[in-house]
């Protein structure tokens, strides 16, 4: 006799049907607007969104791309990355960032991350730079994680001095500032996804490359179809990573509410910060003249475990991301089992992710809190 499946939590950690439920009629419209339109790859919707997305930012040029990981992968390429130089990064963060960097034949080399961002730490990284002996170093992707800017100022200071590349991955902090400016505007590239689940998502696969340089950005356009500037005659070799009409239309929709969501976010967070207060969790960093946008809110337990069990009693869902830092994954220990990351290492074994998305009731944020304050 089979086991019953679990039973699913009450208050999910992420909801993305509940955000398509609340835009449905327009969400329709414009998937209906597509269908009628007969353009369904590099259209205008995609046209459209490019330069909404760019304004949104404060950027000059954003390219459609098939996923996020196609767009660092895309950035690496054009900045002509590949076998024989090394990229640095961090292995708390998805997988993803990693896979891009040996997607185009390149060596990740690992750096830790701040003990309170949980971002790349710049001390480390002028360290592992020092120290560095093999492959040479190209670029460095930062993570903006669970949306909390990185210190791009302190990186960039790096980055200049030892001629390297900036690529930000941005896939969980759409929105995000550093002062008044905007993620993805800080380095030669910004890579962005629109995975279901993020501040901005999608209904499927879908991403972004964003930059300021005009040549940059003609020489991704380029990439992104197979090297066609003119159609089926490659330039050179490229790719096939298109953001597609009906996920472009999407986009569209839910981006004139993205402030308001990442606001409501941040009301979120303010609650769960009260409750924390009442207990000896340790809630996410608040960075000066850094704007967060809350994609996950974190906490750090002694006893992770027991915390979520306590919710899970509660029909509260959680997640942890990323339990497993990439350097002691299965498919990279072999390679790079041997990097000591203490502050990453100590981050996965506490952190704890809860619900929070921008259609969370009040009532279910007053029984997060509540539950909060009972662990204590």
């Amino acid at each position: 006799m089979s086991e019953r499946p679990p039973t699913p939590p009450v208050i999910p950690p992420a909801d993305p049907l509940a955000h398509a439920r609340a835009q449905r009629a327009d969400l329709m419209a414009a998937i209906t607007r597509v269908v009628d339109g007969g353009r369904y790859i590099l259209g205008p919707e995609v046209e459209a969104f490019e330069r909404e997305f760019a304004a949104f930012l404060g950027v000059g040029h954003a390219l459609g791309v098939g996923s996020g990981t196609d767009a660092l992968v895309l950035a690496l390429r054009t900045l002509g990355i590949g076998a024989g130089d090394a990229v640095l990064t961090v292995a708390h963060t998805a997988v993803a960032t990693v896979a891009a960097i040996e997607l185009v034949g390149a060596c990740p080399v690992f750096v830790d991350i701040d003990p309170e961002r949980y971002t790349m730490d710049p001390q480390h990284l002028a360290d592992v730079i020092r120290a560095h002996e093999g492959p040479s170093l190209r670029a460095v992707i930062p993570v903006h994680l669970y949306g909390q800017p990185a210190d791009m100022q302190a990186i960039l200071d790096i980055a200049v001095r030892h001629d390297l590349a900036v690529i930000e991955d941005c896939a969980q902090a759409h929105g995000a500032r550093i002062g008044d400016a905007r993620v993805g505007r800080f380095g030669v590239f910004g890579a962005f996804s629109f995975y279901p689940t993020k501040n901005l998502g999608a209904l499927g696969d879908a991403g972004a490359l964003v930059c300021n340089d005009p040549e940059l950005a003609s020489r991704a356009a380029l990439l992104r179809q197979y090297g066609w500037r003119e159609r089926y005659i490659s330039e050179q070799p490229g790719m096939n990573t298109r953001l597609d009409e009906l996920q472009a239309a999407i986009l569209r929709v839910k981006l004139p509410r993205l402030e308001a969501d990442n606001e409501r976010r941040r009301a979120i967070a303010a609650e769960y910060d009260a409750a924390i207060a009442k207990t000896s969790l340790v809630r996410p960093p608040r960075i000066a003249g850094t704007t967060a946008v809350f994609h996950q809110y974190t906490v750090l337990a002694s006893d992770r475990e027991a915390l979520a069990a306590l919710l899970r009693e509660r029909g509260i869902g959680s997640s942890t991301l990323y339990p497993v830092p990439i350097h002691q994954q299965p498919a990279y220990r072999d390679r790079y089992g041997k990097v000591s990351l203490p502050v990453t290492e100590r981050v996965a074994r506490t952190l704890l992710c809860l619900p929070i998305h921008p259609h969370l009731s009040d009532q279910d944020v007053r029984a997060v809190g509540e539950a909060l304050v009972a662990s204590a």
